[in-house]
């Protein structure tokens, strides 16, 4: 139970939201948004009370009669879940291949958008969440992969399921281009270097007319077929926004416990060390910002497919920025935080349509709430664990 400080807090929180929400929502919108901020405080109870009650990781070896309670505790609830891990999967499998059937276009249309930014978030975090390399202009990888499936299809015919592997590599690629001469840099270089590649690409695509088409972008894009059958349904974006999603995420999931993914959470966590301890410091930086744009040509040629037309207005700073946001919302280096954060960030702007004119600043509130009160995310990542006496 939360003690009377807490309490304190979360009334706090909530006044201030509503005080400053209040002369531009009304009263009705402030003490929904005002909830909410209480909400957040309420979250962040667990965080604050092991911040304050945690010992040294060199007392943390002793264990106390009531610490040996609450680790059976959890070992419990890990077993349940552990024991009943195959149904839950399949039922969620099952509920997703049903949902766009049970669902008007509008919705479905909104889930597909939000399984495609899944997809760029979860790329990011390889580069983000799991090196710590800070990226700004990660939309470029994005471009490249739409106007590849954009260009080849419109000028060559090339099938989407043909350009869709293309568009993994030339995304890539351009991970590679990006990563070979800057990844020596870090912190603020590193992230200005990439905010001028991302400007780079987007003025590239806004001049060359001859190839791009310039501001008016590429149009007539054909969209999805296979064996004569055209998936360029709602439904059928949907499966095929939702293949691409899974096929990243459980990627993911695999790479974090193999070699490699350890030696990216050790640079992550302290670079020096990594170096010191044989971590080939640039090469695997270089990889994870290659995976990372691979992933992202991946959803562009997606994305190009589903819009049948893409212009350089489509990868602005600001997409960049709301990757990003759906990354540090969900949980830097949780592949399932990232999704969930992905997922929220696109439902959010629909959930406040009736609140138009403020929707972005209820975004900017809910950013601040996270990192006031839940700054690992929504649902944090591991982190790497030593166990002391142990090398």
């Amino acid at each position: 139970m939360m003690s009377a400080v807490n309490w304190k807090l979360c009334g706090m929180a909530a006044g201030m939201v509503f005080l400053i929400v209040l002369p531009f929502t009304g009263p009705s919108i402030a003490a929904i948004l005002g909830l909410a901020g209480g909400v957040f405080a309420w979250l962040s109870e667990g965080d604050a009370f092991h911040r304050r009650t945690v010992k040294p990781s060199v007392e943390s070896s002793v264990e106390t009669a009531s610490s040996i309670p609450k680790r059976a505790s959890i070992g419990q609830v890990s077993e349940i879940f552990s024991r009943y891990a195959t149904p839950v999967k399949t039922l969620g499998i099952a509920v997703a291949l049903i949902l766009p059937w049970t669902l008007n276009r509008y919705h479905v249309e909104i889930l597909t958008l939000g399984l495609i930014y899944v997809t760029l978030a979860v790329g990011l975090n390889y580069i983000v969440g799991l090196c710590g390399l800070l990226a700004l202009g990660y939309i470029a990888f994005y471009a490249v992969g739409a106007y590849t499936y954009a260009l080849l299809n419109t000028h060559f015919g090339v099938n989407f399921f043909l350009a869709l592997p293309l568009g993994f590599i030339t995304g890539a690629a351009a991970g590679a281009l990006v990563g070979l001469p800057v990844l020596r840099l870090r912190g603020d270089y590193l992230a200005i270097v990439t905010l001028g590649f991302g400007e780079i690409v987007r003025i590239i695509l806004n001049n060359w007319d001859q190839v791009t088409a310039g501001p008016n972008g590429i149009m007539g894009i054909a969209r999805p077929t296979l064996f004569g059958f055209k998936l360029g349904t709602s439904q059928g974006y949907y499966y095929l926004a939702a293949l691409l999603a899974a096929i990243v995420i459980f990627t993911q999931r695999r790479l974090i416990g193999s070699k490699i993914g350890r030696a990216w959470e050790a640079i992550r966590e302290d670079e020096l060390a990594a170096a010191h301890s044989g971590i080939p410091v640039v090469h695997t930086k270089l990889a994870a910002m290659i995976l990372g744009g691979a992933w992202a040509g991946a959803a562009g040629a997606l994305f190009a497919a589903r819009m049948t037309h893409v212009s350089p207005e489509s990868f602005t700073f600001l997409e960049s920025v709301l990757v990003l946001c759906m990354v540090v919302l969900g949980g830097m280096g949780s592949v399932t935080g990232v999704a969930v954060g992905a997922m929220a960030l696109i439902a959010a702007p629909e959930l406040l349509r009736g609140i138009a004119s403020y929707r972005m600043l209820a975004f900017g509130l809910l950013m601040v709430l996270m990192m006031r009160y839940r700054r690992t995310g929504l649902i944090p990542g591991k982190r790497l664990k030593v166990e002391p006496g142990r090398v």
